[in-house]
């Protein structure tokens, strides 16, 4: 059972890496500045950053690793919120959804 969990999890990783890749994306073609940077081969762990300056001194950083998942959100350079886990998902769906085009909604992860 646990090696079954264990493949689902990278599986969700790996969801979540190519959602974050599509979003940098799709922000920097709305003329947002984001990063996502990607590292690991998935034998030995993989992970991605994704960084997006949302305006008026707002960023947000997303982790996603083998390790876990979290959500930093700042203003004026200091830590507003910290999000782990399914709440972190859920607040990069709730971002996802307010910063996209109508035209180009972002799956859920």
């Amino acid at each position: 059972m646990f090696l079954r969990l264990a493949e689902q999890y990278r599986s969700v990783v790996e969801d979540l890496i190519l959602s974050l890749q599509a979003l940098a994306v799709s922000l920097r073609k709305q003329g947002n500045v984001a990063t996502c940077y990607t590292c690991g081969d998935g034998r030995e762990g993989h992970g991605a950053s994704l960084v997006a300056d949302l305006g008026d001194n707002h960023m947000v950083r997303l982790l996603v690793s083998d390790f876990g998942i979290s959500w930093v959100e700042f203003r004026n350079g200091q830590e507003l919120v910290k999000l782990e886990g399914a709440d972190a998902i859920q607040e990069l769906q709730r971002v996802a959804l307010v910063l996209q085009p109508s035209s180009e909604p972002i799956a859920a992860p």
